[in-house]
């Protein structure tokens, strides 16, 4: 099994992220909501969520970029919602723990 941003180069057709089989077979989501957990908080559960929508953007391994409507919050989310945070601006430092749950 590979990870997010693994990929295999073959000539004449992409494999690994925006393969023609995740693009036909595997259909992206729209929405997801990013859920954001600090580890070091004093409520066990303390999350922040942050909904996010599809863009038309591709990140560095070939994925879908979603963006919440500021903006500010950019992610670059596979099939398998497996998260890379990208930064919008200088000076950010993501959150550790980030994980993405699909919206219907």
């Amino acid at each position: 099994m590979t990870g997010l941003f693994d990929s295999v180069d073959c000539p004449g057709l992409r494999i690994g992220g925006g393969s023609v089989w995740e693009e036909w077979v595997m259909p992206r989501r729209e929405r997801y909501e990013l859920i954001f957990a600090d580890p070091v908080a004093p409520a066990p559960d303390a999350e922040d969520i942050v909904m996010v929508h599809r863009t038309e953007s591709s990140g560095p391994g070939g994925h879908p970029v979603y963006a919440d409507d500021t903006g500010i919050v950019r992610a670059e989310i596979s099939d398998r919602a497996e998260v890379r945070m990208i930064a919008s601006g200088g000076h950010q430092v993501h959150a550790s723990t980030v994980r993405a749950r699909p919206v219907a």
